[in-house]
């Protein structure tokens, strides 16, 4: 059995009701609204964000879930695939999970208004239930989300990132949504400010571990494959080469620096760098860094009795640092 099929195995009679849920939320009286909510309902990933929310809702509810828990769910979804349709804008990318993006198709107009249409959604299907406790969760992740991406564009300019500026980045960026998906879980159950607070940081470890995995594909390896360059080539300040630079010499620093800047599409000298910055240890800290997020997200989990949404987290944990993709 697949992994992700395992780690969903608790929760798949709740993942089922919430497909259905989900599509009924999304409905409008305009056809061509409904014609693109179709395609993009049809194409969605794994659903981790969704199956965070039960597997916390059920680890911090005794194995209950409710009504709050399935509209928390959706929420998320609707929320997160407006950020994701204007990315797509923003970035002028034509695909997403192997397809069309909406710009692609629909182009950039229809695109920015879908993704309005769907925040509305989200943030009405709160407040005419009363949801505003899950309301105010998701609308922190949305603002720390814009925020980590300007912050990152603000600093992709000058390439001066330290790591810790690069940790807000991912923290904000990756991470809060995740934390926003745990958070979600417990509330929706009513878990203690307490608990509530322990899952959101649960989900941010596995966040930050998430996207320094990320980072660590661009460089491949034998169990991921050719390295990509995609990072260097959109001059991302990535952890491992941000470790290669600090530890760097200030001749090595300024070849570095000028290959990123304005070397970038320069195939032979991309090469060069992911090799510098593998023979620097850049990967193996990065790892090491990965790893502590890791064990710390392991170590709240290690709080809980046995259950068997707590092995479905544990499997979840585990995966993000272990997955191929």
């Amino acid at each position: 059995m697949k992994i992700v099929s395992r780690i969903k195995l608790p929760i798949e009679k709740e993942m089922e009701l919430f497909e259905r849920k989900f599509s009924r939320s999304m409905v409008s009286n305009v056809s061509l609204l409904n014609r693109i909510t179709h395609y993009v309902v049809n194409r969605k990933g794994k659903q981790m964000r969704p199956m965070f929310v039960f597997l916390i809702a059920k680890l911090t509810g005794n194995g209950e879930v409710n009504e709050r828990t399935y509209r928390g769910a959706s929420v998320i979804e609707l929320i997160h695939t407006a950020t994701l349709v204007h990315d797509d804008v923003v970035d002028d990318s034509n695909r997403r999970r192997g397809f069309f993006s909406i710009n692609a198709l629909w182009k950039n107009k229809i695109a920015v208004l879908v993704g309005d249409y769907l925040l509305s959604r989200g943030l009405l299907l709160s407040i005419d239930n009363g949801d505003f406790d899950l309301l105010r969760i998701i609308s922190v992740a949305v603002r720390e989300m814009s925020e980590g991406e300007l912050l990152q564009i603000e600093k992709a300019r000058r390439l001066d990132i330290t790591e810790e500026v690069y940790y807000e980045i991912i923290r904000q960026k990756t991470a809060t949504l995740i934390a926003a998906c745990c958070a979600m879980g417990a509330q929706s159950v009513h878990a203690s400010d307490e608990e509530v607070e322990r899952m959101r940081r649960f989900g941010e470890l596995i966040g930050m571990a998430f996207q320094i995995k990320d980072d660590l594909f661009d460089y491949g390896n034998d169990h991921i494959g050719k390295p990509t360059g995609i990072d260097i080539k959109e001059q991302k300040m990535t952890l491992p080469l941000i470790f290669a630079l600090n530890s760097a010499s200030k001749k090595d620093k300024r070849w570095l620096i000028n290959s990123v800047k304005n070397h970038n599409k320069d195939k032979k000298r991309v090469k060069e760098v992911i090799a510098f910055v593998k023979e620097n240890g850049g990967l193996e800290y990065a790892i090491e860094k990965m790893k502590a997020y890791q064990e710390e997200a392991l170590a709240i989990l290690n709080s809980y009795p046995s259950s068997p949404y707590k092995q479905s987290l544990e499997l979840m944990v585990n995966y993000v640092i272990d997955r191929k993709k």
